[in-house]
């Protein structure tokens, strides 16, 4: 990594370069109190593919320390900023990056219009422009939670205010015990400990001193053209979610997307940043970005992917259907491809035919929805196959049939699309179609009743796995619900005639309870928002969950007794 020194006026800054000059020039602004090191992570991921700059901030690390509170000013810094680009890339616009106060003093450069054809592109982190939040805290009314909210969040701005408060603790040693803190509070990896950081802290807080209270109070109209993404850091301490959320104004070409990652997201999620950095960028170029073009269409899941398997009919074309319905584009899947191509036609989805146990095509499927549409947000885990039988007379073959798609391709499009989310780092939710047999010890639903248990208890494991990636999964467990699960059961010991009436019986008794699969699809979307573990979705269901947990006994006779006779209890 090459350094060299940029002059700004009279302030020299200290400025580091990697990769190949020849290729599009990133330049990546740091925050308070960090220095250029920071970036270490993201750096190397994109230097594989960009000239990359990193530099320390005037008052920060090798660069120079002005005194007073005047040199601190936006104003000053975006000058900085401005200096930089222009020895790093004199003849060629760069992509722009900027963390915390590094992206404050970027939005400034990036709002000027004297400076709109140095800047191809930029990248907001946990730092929005101050002029736009102050125009959204001026309208406080029309969201008042949010901005009492971040009032609470932003406690320590206040205290920045008073003459050596904000100093105090970093003249007590806070620079030296700096990274353990972040290790207890976020968890932040352990480094090499910045040796500047007590000074780089105490000098900082004059950047609020000088730029904090003059803007909220006299907001300007900062508008730009530039392709501007906006990543929030959804365990952000510091920047709430709703704080300039009305950029759009100023901003036409805006997106907004969440890493599942807190305030010091370069730390902790370095290669998912380098890669939402890297999607804009060559979005910018021409190159296809998935995730950046999605229709954004108007809804609660507006902007969202959702996949759902056994999308063909039932519960899963009910799912398509209400994702659809509050803005979500949809990607139905299906072991008919007519059927699933009947759906996605009917929600304006796409479609894809696949044998969801069948590890290889379920990879196959997961690589190809990726590069053509992103990786799903949400995913349904919900084909599954009937099966009627005790346990001696459920064949072998019967049970790899059950267990294959019920059990099997739960855990396919767990994995294949579960690692996905995981490396994309955004968050997301998936949802595992169980049924209310996981929790019945039905004698006549011996290899259905325990793929479903198998698959509440994956739900479960995983749950905890994914908990930490910001990812959320839900198990939903139906009852009797009139699908034509009922009309492709399959029975053990019977001939083709017996399983025909069985299955005219068993339609016939789900028809009578008349619990319609859109029912189910409203629980599972309900699931998603609210982050649900478990959705016993009727009534029936309740009524086994709570006696698999009070009196597991009483349940076990009731099902020996009958109560599962002629149809599996499932969706």
């Amino acid at each position: 990594m090459g350094k060299q020194i940029v002059r700004s006026g009279d302030v020299r800054l200290a400025v580091w370069t990697a990769g190949d000059p020849a290729h599009p020039t990133v330049v990546l602004v740091h925050g308070y109190p960090d220095t250029h090191v920071v970036w270490d992570e993201v750096v190397a991921v994109l230097a594989e593919d960009f000239h990359v700059v990193t530099f320390d901030n005037r008052g920060a690390g090798a660069s120079d320390c002005p005194a007073g509170i005047e040199p601190y000013r936006i104003e000053q810094l975006a000058a900085d900023l401005l200096a930089v680009i222009d020895a790093v890339s004199p003849e060629q616009p760069v992509h722009l990056v900027g963390h915390d106060w590094g992206s404050i003093l970027a939005w400034e450069l990036v709002t000027d219009p004297a400076a709109a054809d140095r800047i191809a592109s930029f990248t907001s982190v946990a730092g929005p422009c101050l002029d736009h939040v102050g125009h959204w805290m001026r309208g406080w009314a029309a969201h008042p939670r949010a901005s009492a909210a971040q009032l609470v969040r932003s406690w320590y701005v206040a205290a920045f205010q008073v003459p050596g408060l904000g100093t105090l603790p970093w003249r007590l040693g806070l620079g030296s015990a700096w990274d353990a803190l972040l290790a207890r509070v976020d968890g932040v990896p352990r480094r090499e400990r910045v040796r500047s950081r007590g000074a780089d802290g105490e000098i900082g807080v004059r950047l609020y001193r000088a730029n904090i209270a003059r803007r909220l109070r006299h907001p300007g109209e900062r508008r730009t053209e530039v392709p501007v993404q906006v990543v929030h850091a959804a365990g952000d301490h510091f920047v709430g979610p709703d704080m300039g959320s009305d950029a759009h104004r100023w901003v036409p070409r805006l997106w907004r997307r969440t890493l599942a990652a807190t305030h010091w997201a370069p730390l902790t999620h370095g290669p998912a940043l380098a890669r939402m950095i890297t999607e804009l960028v060559d979005h910018v170029r021409g190159a296809p970005a998935p995730a950046l073009t999605r229709t954004a269409r108007e809804g609660e899941f507006g902007g969202k992917l959702v996949l759902v398997t056994g999308a063909g009919s039932g519960i899963g074309r009910a799912t398509a259907h209400a994702f659809a319905q509050l803005g979500a584009e949809v990607v139905a899947v299906d072991v008919d491809a007519a059927a699933a191509a009947h759906t996605a036609g009917q929600v304006d989805g796409h479609a894809f035919a696949v044998d969801v146990s069948d590890e290889a095509a379920m990879r196959k499927l997961a690589d190809e929805v990726v590069a053509a549409h992103g990786v799903p947000d949400v995913v349904v885990n919900n084909a599954g196959i009937g099966h009627s039988g005790t346990f001696l007379a459920t064949t072998p073959d019967e049970w790899r049939r059950v267990l294959d798609v019920n059990l099997w391709g739960v855990i396919h499009g767990c994995r294949e699309f579960g690692a996905r989310l995981v490396e994309r780092g955004e968050g997301g939710h998936v949802v595992n179609v169980a049924s209310a047999a996981a929790w019945l010890p039905a004698t006549d639903l011996a290899a259905y009743s325990t793929s479903k248990a198998a698959v509440a208890m994956l739900s479960d494991c995983l749950r905890g796995e994914l908990a930490a990636h910001g990812i959320g999964v839900s198990t939903i467990c139906p009852g009797l619900i009139d699908t034509n699960i009922t009309r492709t059961s399959t029975f053990s010991g019977l001939d083709d005639a017996a399983q025909d009436a069985r299955r005219a019986h068993a339609a016939a008794v789900y028809g009578r309870r008349n619990f319609r699969p859109e029912g189910v699809a409203r629980e599972i979307v309900d699931a998603v928002r609210r982050s649900k573990a478990v959705v016993p979705v009727t009534p029936e269901a309740t009524v086994v969950r709570l006696l698999s947990r009070l009196s597991p006994g009483l349940l076990r006779t009731l099902a020996a007794s009958g109560l599962d006779r002629g149809a599996p209890v499932a969706r």
